[in-house]
């Protein structure tokens, strides 16, 4: 069966998707929105613990990962954090700022979904999912999709199928295999914003799984302050999250587990209090038992007054700069994003259109840019579709 035309086909009703299909449909164009899910939008349904962690107000190009740091400007200028939640807010929709310019509904996310739904009505975009993508074909009519059993056609398909983190959800490398039948180029895969794995001489530290402290951890040139989470396989928390998106195999991550101490602090400890430990004196500044660990592995024994002042100064430095070596990540299956997608060299910035195959694009996470943790990748998602929504 062949359905009558439409002027566009988006695959893939996540975030990206239903902007993208809102923001066309609005401006006229007839789009039909596909994905296979059984539901609309799963990832938002359990994004910010199902409250949905919308968008960031500090949203900034720099805070994107890519092989083309620029590549995001465009996208990210027109459409901002403030447009997305003055939408919000036309929606009635409550909400409220976390630490670091997270925004988050007061409700559930829920709520965003039915609202990108409502947008997408407004625009009589027509909605079809609970089927498989057969076969996606290019011809002298535009775009063929084989859609379970009917084939619809378009002179634009946009791919906003995401990538390949949390499979769970239904989540698979779609966009990457249907790039590369169109000739572009995919920069490989990697799960980010993922907990770390540790082994070796770090697996001592596992056995402090669920302890949590406030730190400054480093991979590469990037560094973030926030909690590390010690967890049985490894490390985890917003810190360990944010840096797993920049580490790289066979590199070390290291943590400041006390940030704000001045330098010298130990061996002012030892002229304050000479019969103390140094588990006694990182007791009041760490977790316990995080504490006593880092006191056995730094070997100082006795009284911080049997300690000469180089050793402290040393243990000052190990404590500042602690150097883990991780031997792998929790793999896709606990990734929140994804980190490569589908080359921005052979797409426009202004429309996400790919510049070798008219009428094609790609948006959100399908696209080789990933945000840091706290909203950034859903503002991508609406700013990308926004682009593509005005271009179509």
């Amino acid at each position: 069966m062949t359905a009558a035309p439409y002027d566009a086909i988006v695959l893939g009703a996540g975030a990206a998707g239903l902007m993208c299909a809102a923001v066309a449909g609005q401006r006229g164009r007839r789009v039909l929105l596909l994905d296979h899910a059984d539901a609309i939008g799963k990832k938002i349904l359990i994004s910010g613990g199902g409250r949905c962690n919308f968008t960031n107000i500090h949203t900034a190009p720099d805070r994107y990962i890519s092989a083309n740091p620029h590549f995001a400007k465009s996208a990210l200028a027109r459409y901002t954090p403030a447009d997305f939640l003055a939408l919000v807010e036309a929606h009635g929709i409550a909400w409220h700022e976390k630490t670091l310019g997270q925004l988050f509904c007061d409700g559930s996310a829920k709520q965003i979904v039915a609202m990108l739904m409502e947008e997408a009505a407004k625009g009589g975009v027509t909605i079809l999912h609970g089927q498989p993508v057969h076969e996606v074909v290019h011809g002298a009519d535009g775009f063929g999709v084989t859609f379970g059993e009917r084939r619809f056609t378009a002179p634009a398909l946009v791919v906003a199928t995401g990538g390949p983190s949390i499979p769970k959800m239904g989540a698979t490398g779609f966009a990457y295999d249907l790039a590369r039948r169109f000739g572009l180029k995919v920069v490989e895969p990697r799960p980010a914003l993922v907990p770390l794995t540790l082994g070796g001489d770090d697996l001592l530290f596992r056995e402090l799984s669920g302890v949590a402290a406030p730190v400054e951890a480093r991979a590469g040139n990037a560094a973030f302050r926030e909690a590390a989470l010690f967890t049985h396989r490894g490390l985890s928390g917003p810190a360990i999250l944010q840096v797993s998106s920049y580490w790289q195999r066979g590199d070390p991550v290291t943590i400041d587990f006390l940030p704000d101490a001045a330098p010298g602090w130990l061996v002012e400890a030892k002229r304050a209090r000479p019969r103390a430990t140094l588990a006694s004196t990182l007791a009041p500044l760490l977790p316990a038992r995080l504490a006593q660990t880092l006191a056995d592995r730094l070997a100082l024994p006795g009284e911080l007054a049997a300690q000469t002042d180089r050793k402290l100064v040393d243990a000052e430095g190990r404590l500042k700069r602690w150097a883990f070596h991780p031997n792998g990540t929790e793999g896709f299956a606990k990734a929140e994003v994804t980190v490569g997608g589908i080359a921005t060299a052979g797409l426009s910035s202004q429309t996400m259109m790919a510049k070798s195959v008219p009428g094609l694009y790609a948006v959100g996470e399908a696209v080789d840019v990933t945000g840091w943790l706290g909203g950034y990748n859903f503002q991508w998602a609406w700013a990308s579709g926004y682009a593509a929504g005005q271009a179509l």
